[in-house]
């Protein structure tokens, strides 16, 4: 198991022990997290904070070349917010945990050059699969629907 994405799966784990949804991201570069984050939606009454766009919050204000240099690890497939940020600060990499649950912009993505991994972790996708079923109006209103 990848470290990075281990270390987004705890973020996941900690937005659903706090009420919101299973969602977590990890910004790396040189090797190092530099921002973690978690969907907090619903804890902060945020339209914004999915869990790569907390992620990105956390790292802070940074020049784009950093970001360029960055990989971005998150457990479920961005979305069309997310990947606008991904897109918009130039992060060329990033590792998914699972797309069978929700099929991001990943097309978008590796269209604009974005280098893309879909693991398919087992741990991602029960997670989200679990949160699913149990919550399927709040999982709604996150995606927009």
């Amino acid at each position: 198991m990848d470290m990075f994405l281990q270390a987004a799966i705890e973020e996941a784990e900690q937005g659903l022990a706090e009420g919101g949804i299973p969602i977590g991201s990890v910004i790396v570069h040189d090797g190092k997290i530099v921002g973690r984050g978690h969907n907090r939606r619903v804890q902060q009454g945020s339209t914004v904070l999915h869990g790569e766009m907390d992620a990105l919050e956390r790292a802070g204000r940074k020049p784009a070349a950093f970001y360029r240099e960055c990989t971005l690890y998150t457990t479920l497939s961005p979305c069309p917010m997310c990947s606008g940020a991904i897109l918009l600060y130039g992060i060329p990499r990033v590792v998914i945990g699972e797309n069978m649950s929700f099929m991001g912009e990943e097309t978008l993505l590796a269209q604009r050059g974005v280098h893309l991994t879909v693991v398919q972790d087992e741990r991602c996708i029960l997670l989200m699969r679990e949160f699913m079923r149990t919550s399927p109006k709040l999982w709604a209103e996150d995606i927009g629907e």
